[in-house]
């Protein structure tokens, strides 16, 4: 079988929230359980000229539902960025989830050569469904999990590399 559009966007983009919405579960369980505040998660940051934690959150929703509505043509649903809690932020996800799934396979029909053009304050570029999805989305997307996932351990937070792989079946050997 060949690797669709499909298949390198949705069940990917499911995954990776997935892997999210659990960062967020053990963000809350590790300020319930050491009565830290939530602010000191949710508002740190990595180093001072990179967004905090609730704007990771909100890239990677942004990144995986502007992707697959770029390439299927498909409206994606506008969210205000006004979140400041862990609730709030699990609400994003479980929101962006529930639009990703929502995209059937056929939508993806003829789209490989859909031209996208990104917009930047001061530059653009042109391309086709392919190269934006493995060259700009995908990463973009990673960039912003594994982000996520670093905050978190930055902050005390325990999560390793099998939390960031997420969830897939194991076979008994």
């Amino acid at each position: 079988m060949s690797i669709t559009l499909y298949r390198a966007t949705i069940p990917v983009y499911l995954r990776g929230l997935t892997v999210m919405a659990d960062y967020i579960n053990k963000a809350r369980a590790h300020c319930e359980a050491t009565s830290a505040d939530p602010d000191s998660i949710l508002k740190a940051r990595l180093a001072p000229d990179m967004l905090d934690f609730v704007a990771q959150v909100q890239r990677v929703s942004d990144t995986a539902k502007f992707a697959v509505s770029r390439i299927t043509g498909v409206e994606s649903p506008k969210f205000e960025d006004t979140e400041t809690t862990f609730d709030q932020l699990r609400d994003r996800i479980a929101n962006t989830e529930a639009f990703i799934a929502g995209i059937l396979e056929d939508r993806f029909d003829g789209a490989q050569s859909r031209q996208i053009t990104l917009k930047f304050k001061t530059q653009q570029t042109t391309m086709d469904a392919v190269d934006y999805l493995f060259k700009f989305a995908l990463p973009n997307f990673y960039f912003h999990v594994t982000t996520t996932h670093d905050l978190l351990r930055a902050q005390g937070v325990e999560v390793g590399k099998m939390d960031y792989l997420g969830p897939f079946e194991m076979q008994p050997v």
